[in-house]
């Protein structure tokens, strides 16, 4: 077997994807996303799961190259996202779920702490924002609570909790939120679908070489 660079095996990777998928009609600005989340879960089910608002990938690029604040639900997606890409683009990535404050608010009002970290960054984070949610649909919640008092203005939010509790539904609140928006229908998703939507949107932003 010959050896590959990485990125070798990813171009081969995509290109499998695209045969794989056959006849799917992506639009193009879309197809960079759908392809990475399916290289990302190696499901094909996500072509047909994942839901886009009027103009979100122009609205988030527009964001990403005017520095956006990228705000996680879990330290495994921040993980995941690249970081040299934000870097070059000037934004940065933030997790507040393990902050202490965000632990003793959460259990002063008996919610969970993505729901706090959520209200955190929406109060003391400036400039654009995007949220990449792929565990908690609390988070979610909260953001269409905080959206509906005006306290936030997502320039995007990436909706993809995995589970079975309320997942489906905080999904849909989003949905009709009126914020642009990247959601999972479902409820497939996850902190890798997080960061890989986000990438997708960073490599677009601003391509790789190579």
């Amino acid at each position: 077997m010959e050896s590959m660079k990485p990125m070798e095996i990813e171009k081969e990777s995509f290109a499998i994807i695209t045969r794989e998928l056959g006849q799917v009609s992506l639009p193009e600005e879309l197809a960079p996303i759908v392809k990475r989340v399916i290289h990302t879960t190696a499901d094909f089910e996500f072509a047909r799961t994942l839901c886009f608002s009027d103009r979100v990938v122009e609205r988030a690029l527009e964001a990403l190259k005017a520095g956006a604040s990228i705000v996680t639900d879990t330290k495994m997606a921040m993980a995941g996202i690249s970081k040299p890409t934000l870097a070059k683009l000037g934004g940065t990535v933030h997790c507040f779920i393990s902050d202490e404050d965000v632990a003793a608010q959460a259990r002063k009002e008996g919610t969970t702490r993505a729901a706090v970290s959520m209200r955190k960054a929406a109060e003391s984070l400036k400039g654009p924002l995007i949220f990449a949610v792929g565990n908690a649909p609390t988070a979610l919640m909260e953001l269409d609570r905080l959206m509906r008092e005006g306290r936030v203005h997502p320039a995007l939010i990436i909706g993809v909790p995995v589970g079975f509790v309320h997942v489906c539904e905080s999904k849909e609140l989003i949905m009709d939120s009126g914020a642009p928006y990247i959601v999972a229908r479902g409820r497939k998703g996850g902190s890798n679908v997080a960061a890989a939507i986000v990438n997708a949107l960073l490599y677009m932003a601003c391509p790789r070489e190579g």
